[in-house]
């Protein structure tokens, strides 16, 4: 099964910048989008053969997540059964025969941590909710994470420790979610692969010079974890200040 993941700043503009069509080439069997800033109706993505889901913030051109997919669920989700974090269109479940399929765009701590004490609260009502789920079946979690967990996965860590996406406090709430039976499947392949980024700033010519972070993950339940064929970052690809990454993994 191949499963693509991709934050695309804004849905209306990267197809604008090829998002369709990279996206019949790659003829995924899932494909979970985050940051789609689109309300319903106000453009038409034209996947033939796919089923659509989409959740949309109340806000207007903010946040937002959807997932085309080839098979159709058994039943949706969308929201992370907590009472107050329902606005922000962040999350949507499929729950097929076998196992979840869950895209999260977790919020942005912001400059200077100023909206840390939500994000630490979705993190941790999130993270009961995939545990709920993973005890009646695995689960496979994606999208724009907002954290580079370790060191490795920054270009630059000793001047971004503490900034939002580096900071003590959301690499911790990142762990405490791995430890509760799940496993980070790019860096279960490759523990060691340095310079792998999926996200660059659009300031300094980052991406020209590869100073990036990884903070778009595919998660799965441990169990799944034997079954992970590969994890390829596709930082060949624009239209966003994110690439997407493809999952292949036997289900």
């Amino acid at each position: 099964m191949k499963i693509i993941t991709w934050n695309v700043n804004g849905i209306r503009a990267c197809m604008g910048k090829g998002l369709l069509e990279f996206l019949k080439a790659e003829d995924a069997d899932i494909v979970c989008i985050q940051e789609t800033k689109m309300q319903p109706g106000q453009a038409e993505v034209d996947l033939p053969g796919y089923e659509q889901y989409w959740n949309s913030a109340v806000k207007k051109g903010y946040s937002g997540t959807s997932i085309f997919c080839k098979q159709k669920p058994l039943s949706v989700n969308y929201n992370i059964n907590a009472e107050g974090h329902d606005t922000e269109g962040r999350a949507i479940t499929l729950e097929y025969p076998d196992f979840y399929m869950v895209t999260n765009y977790t919020p942005n701590a912001q400059d200077g941590l100023a909206r840390i004490g939500y994000r630490l609260e979705w993190e941790a009502a999130n993270r009961e909710y995939l545990k709920s789920l993973d005890k009646n079946k695995p689960l496979i979690l994606c999208g724009d994470l907002n954290v580079a967990h370790k060191e490795i996965d920054l270009k630059n860590p000793k001047q971004n420790r503490g900034n939002a996406g580096f900071s003590d406090e959301e690499r911790g709430a990142f762990q405490e979610l791995l430890d509760c039976g799940f496993t980070d499947a790019f860096r279960y392949l490759y523990p060691d692969r340095e310079s792998a980024y999926t996200w660059w700033s659009y300031r300094m010519k980052a991406r020209e010079r590869n100073a990036g972070w990884r903070i778009d993950y595919f998660i799965v339940s441990d169990r799944l974890a034997p079954k992970i064929n590969d994890v390829i970052i596709r930082d060949d690809v624009f239209g966003s200040d994110h690439c997407p990454v493809v999952l292949d993994i036997d289900l």
